[in-house]
């Protein structure tokens, strides 16, 4: 493919994003009615930034909460590898800000990405000028990354990830995406399936890592909680259907109705914050009685928690604790075609998984678990409902909660080993520009 090709793609997609530029504010403005933070420092996604241009961030993006909580591990470890570093933490969602602000220490920064049009990411690196740029996951932007290589700041994609059907749509957009690719300067796999399609995609060089969520600890202090919370049900099983999407409550709710008697208790928790509100009214509609985790008013559920239907887990941050309050967890995303959640935090929480047939976001992270015993597949989400009932109230739980320990321990380390190889970028950054100065 020309370079002429490649050059006129680019600007044909930085056109198209100028003109819906409008109507990415309007959508952020509006979503700010739920989640108030997405109004907060509006201005950053345009690259207009408080405080005088500075130099030589560790520059980490993590765009919402699930990436920001995974890279809680690759942060820790990097202070190790570059001590004193300064950290800029940048967000796409109002959750993972939220979230981010735990992981900043003294001197760091958070800030929004900037939407990825040529000046605006050229206001940025005017702005920041990293000694090297960490990208979580799946995050290539075209702008970004050419502003990155412009501004001389050297690009890793970090516990990158890589499905067959992002890679047909990474081919369907070749001329855009594969320079963006070409653009970084390494890039750290989570399987050795996902370097063969990130290769194919253009990245190199690849190498192979692991994954950093398996490096993730959850909080003692919300693991308590959650057992004091089951505590409360004197013997009832409690089946949580964890980060739900839009589609799969309607039929969660359904199937559990034709559930015979007496019923475990379901903990429904909706993996968008902004759906809490609907997915409450789903509930009320299946005729299924329910209470709210907001409308707790104190650390306990109250006295008429063990007898209702449904809790409705609708607060942030606490998913280690609704994990350990479950005897097993249905998967959200995995029984329709959206590609799952992330099960690898239910695991180091203890709590055995039910999924559906569509994994194909964590895909080698699902076949693990599955040959480890800390998770089992079905057919269809009515299928879920009545394996996920059956082990709940099993003996069989109990093997399957310490296969789901042994399986999150046997696979960390994936965090210190991506710290050492971002941090041989940083230096050798260092190196040159220092070089360059003499």
């Amino acid at each position: 493919m020309s370079a002429v090709r490649r050059g006129l793609a680019r600007h044909a997609y930085s056109a198209l994003l100028g003109l819906l530029q409008p109507v990415y504010l309007v959508k952020l403005w509006w979503r700010g009615r739920e989640e108030p933070l997405y109004r907060h420092a509006v201005l950053e996604r345009l690259g207009l930034y408080r405080g005088r241009p500075s130099r030589d961030w560790v520059w980490l993006h993590a765009v919402s909460l699930g990436e920001t909580r995974a890279a809680a591990g690759l942060v820790e470890a990097l202070r190790r590898e570059l001590p004193g570093m300064r950290l800029l933490l940048t967000h796409g969602t109002a959750t993972g800000r939220e979230a981010g602000e735990k992981l900043l220490q003294a001197g760091d920064r958070q800030a929004w990405l900037p939407y990825d049009t040529p000046g605006v990411v050229q206001r940025f690196f005017q702005q920041f000028r990293p000694r090297v740029g960490v990208l979580m996951e799946t995050e290539v932007w075209p702008n970004l990354l050419h502003g990155a290589r412009d501004a001389g700041v050297p690009m890793v994609l970090a516990n990158a990830r890589l499905s067959e059907k992002s890679l047909r749509q990474a081919r369907r957009l070749e001329a855009v995406m594969r320079p963006a690719v070409h653009a970084l300067r390494l890039v750290l796999a989570q399987t050795e399936a996902d370097a063969v399609r990130l290769r194919e995609a253009g990245a190199e060089p690849v190498e192979v890592c692991g994954n950093v969520k398996f490096d993730m600890t959850p909080d003692a202090a919300l693991i308590e909680r959650g057992r004091s919370w089951h505590a409360v049900l004197a013997g009832r099983p409690l089946v949580a259907a964890a980060s739900t999407r839009e589609g799969e409550e309607e039929t969660l709710l359904a199937a559990w109705k034709r559930l015979p008697g007496p019923r475990p208790l379901l903990l429904l928790i909706p993996r968008h914050p902004q759906r809490f509100d609907e997915v409450a009214a789903l509930v009320k509609a299946a005729g299924l009685t329910q209470l709210r985790r907001s409308s707790w008013s104190g650390p306990l559920p109250p006295a008429e928690a063990a007898a209702v239907d449904v809790w409705l887990g609708d607060s942030i941050g606490e998913m280690p604790a609704y994990y350990s309050a479950a005897d097993v967890a249905l998967l959200g995303g995995s029984f329709a075609p959206l590609g799952g959640q992330n099960l690898i935090e239910a695991a180091a929480c203890g709590c055995p998984v039910v999924m559906g047939p569509h994994t194909f976001n964590f895909a080698d992270a699902a076949e693990l678990s599955l040959q480890a015993g800390a998770a089992l597949r079905v057919d269809s989400l009515q299928d879920g409902v009545t394996r996920a009932t059956e082990l709940a109230q099993s003996q069989e739980r109990g093997a399957r909660v310490a296969c789901c320990l042994a399986f999150a321990e046997a696979n960390r380390g994936a965090a210190a080993a991506m710290a050492r190889r971002i941090a041989a970028v940083a230096n050798e950054e260092d190196r040159l520009r220092a070089s360059a100065a003499r």
